[in-house]
């Protein structure tokens, strides 16, 4: 028998629920943000004091592994205090301290995704892009390591697209990041020689893979979708779905090196599926043109002139990142202009 004091929740309690659960994460998070600032603030002193008398009183590394001793024996129990974490400390105090961009950045993530970012990244822009990203995105330390072994940062700089010019402000920023410059298909087992369709097919064999490269916001639709104009069928060759940009991402996969008449074929296809396919809540719909090779300029002058937004990337079979491909990221300069504008609230 229902309970005849419990009424059916009507709008205004369900608005008056959700202020009040809301609240309570918005508290939850301003209490672990807190404890979080106090526990790298720690840290940071701890460390500060290691790297100062080693430098005062020229101190060797035995000094480090008393003190870890002594301290779980002051606080039996503590946790945080083992002689490689300590030296995580020392280290991370000595190389932000004095880092104007870095410096300021300490108490925006957890300690153990620091130590991730501070053991497996060198450079200072860099760091920075992971650090904000990581705090952006609500990356988790799993989800982090990731996108440094994919070289989401070196992607993010070289990726080329024209999403700045026709994506909606509100997913423009989360587009670039999702766009790679590279796809790494090692897990496909082809050979150097393959023609389109077997790429295709090894690729619907490993999709898990695949949308794993891709990201966790990605799901998949189908391959060689059929979409039908005046009595005329027409076949992508995969459909994609992003939840967060809630937009279909239409992939066209060429063996060879970018030719500007692509370009034209995804526009297509793209006005085709914002015209017949796409929900009324759903933003426009994205086309990533992969290929084996491209010419930076050619891909440039080809997207100056289209008004719906495609990514031109390319593919690799191998997880290595070519010096080459090193060698094309911009100057210092012009990455903190990019990044500053990627990272901006």
């Amino acid at each position: 028998m229902n309970d005849p004091s419990v009424l059916p929740p009507s709008a205004q309690y369900v608005s008056f629920k959700e202020n009040i659960t809301t609240t309570i994460r918005e508290a939850q998070y301003k209490t672990l943000k807190a404890i979080n600032n106090e526990m790298i603030a720690l840290y940071w002193e701890i460390g500060r004091q290691i790297s100062e008398k080693q430098t005062m009183l020229g101190w060797g590394k035995s000094v480090v592994e008393n003190l870890s001793r002594d301290i779980q024996a002051e606080f039996p129990g503590i946790r945080g205090f083992s002689v490689s974490n300590l030296w995580d400390m020392a280290r991370f105090y000595t190389e932000y301290q004095s880092d104007i961009i870095l410096q300021p950045l300490v108490g925006e993530i957890s300690w153990s995704k620091h130590i991730v970012i501070l053991t497996k990244c060198k450079e200072t822009q860099k760091r920075q892009f992971y650090i904000l990203a990581t705090k952006k995105y609500g990356w988790t330390k799993d989800v982090l390591i990731n996108k440094i072994e994919l070289n989401t940062y070196e992607k993010f700089l070289l990726g080329q697209s024209n999403f700045d010019e026709t994506l909606p402000e509100s997913i423009k920023k989360q587009a670039l990041l999702a766009l790679k410059d590279e796809y790494t298909l090692d897990f496909v087992g082809l050979g150097n020689e393959h023609s389109e369709y077997e790429l295709e097919q090894a690729i619907i064999k490993n999709i898990r893979a695949f949308l794993m490269e891709f990201g966790s916001d990605f799901s998949f639709i189908g391959n060689q979708y059929r979409i039908e104009i005046e009595g005329r069928e027409y076949f992508i060759d995969l459909l994609l779905y992003n939840r967060r940009l809630r937009s279909m991402i239409a992939i066209e996969l060429k063996i060879g090196e970018f030719m500007p008449e692509y370009k034209g074929k995804m526009e297509f296809y793209l006005n085709v599926l914002n015209d017949t396919v796409r929900l009324p809540d759903e933003n426009p719909a994205i086309g990533i043109i992969i290929c084996k090779s491209k010419n930076r300029t050619i891909v440039e002058y080809a997207l100056k002139t289209t008004s719906v937004p495609i990514g031109v990337a390319t593919y690799s079979l191998s997880q290595e990142l070519p010096e080459a491909y090193r060698e094309l990221l911009p100057t210092s300069e012009e990455i903190a202009k990019k990044l500053e504008a990627f990272l901006e609230p």
